[in-house]
């Protein structure tokens, strides 16, 4: 790996950890979108898997007090048996799938609430939730938007939705690394970078994670939730572009 690439690397796990400690996903699709383009697929897979597990282990971490533990024991049930079905398929997207895939992601965030009736603090909701965005994550790479769904009419405030999103995402980014790194480990790597840029990359993410927390601090409730649709969106449409030059 160059130096280039590996400082860029350094330098977004940093960026994106700040994204999602503030608005609670957003981070990780900048992150996936990123290693998309110097990586190989799987490799992209497993680095963003290794990071966000970091990222959003410390996040939970840092806000565990407000972590809504019923809603992660179901979620990990469910998230477990998505792994599992995934990993027996044999999925594997294109780039440029990977690229439409992370640009119609963000989408999800302007379906009409009035569509779907989904809470996370519901044990069957949280149970969906845990297979729909693992699978998703591990289509995609990211799947922050769909989890957001069955976050939108909990009672939850903006603290619980960022801790308890982040520990829920520990499970689905524990099932990419395990899904596409058990292949990888027998291709000599695959690509994946060498340990001394997760050894710079980690701590950098967590920094970032801990900065999010203090501007999260500084955020009402309704500018949170209006700037993390607009974030998402724009960065969607990036993508959709992306994939539309890599395949014409």
């Amino acid at each position: 790996m160059s130096s280039f690439a590996a400082a860029f690397l350094i330098v977004t796990a940093f960026l994106t950890a700040l994204l999602s400690g503030i608005f609670g996903m957003a981070g990780g699709l900048v992150l996936m979108g990123a290693l998309a383009f110097v990586l190989p697929v799987s490799a992209a897979f497993v680095t963003h898997g290794l990071l966000q597990l970091v990222a959003n282990g410390w996040r939970a971490i840092l806000h565990r007090q407000h972590i809504a533990w019923p809603i992660i024991w179901n979620y990990a049930i469910a998230s477990a048996v998505a792994a599992a079905a995934v990993l027996a398929i044999g999925f594997m997207p294109s780039k440029p799938l990977l690229f439409l895939l992370l640009g119609l992601v963000p989408m999800l965030v302007w379906l009409p609430k009035q569509w779907l009736q989904l809470d996370a603090s519901r044990a069957p909701h949280a149970l969906v939730s845990g297979f729909l965005v693992t699978g998703l994550n591990l289509s995609a790479g990211v799947a922050g938007p769909l989890l957001d769904i069955f976050f939108v009419r909990t009672q939850l405030s903006r603290h619980q939705i960022v801790a308890t999103k982040a520990a829920t995402q520990v499970f689905s980014h524990l099932a990419k690394i395990i899904v596409y790194g058990s292949p990888l480990l027998l291709a000599d790597g695959g690509g994946v970078p060498p340990w001394w840029v997760f050894a710079l990359a980690i701590p950098a993410s967590m920094l970032g994670t801990t900065a999010g927390g203090w501007v999260l601090d500084r955020l009402t409730d309704a500018n949170f939730k209006r700037w993390t649709a607009w974030i998402v969106t724009a960065i969607g449409l990036f993508y959709l572009w992306k994939a539309w030059d890599l395949w014409f």
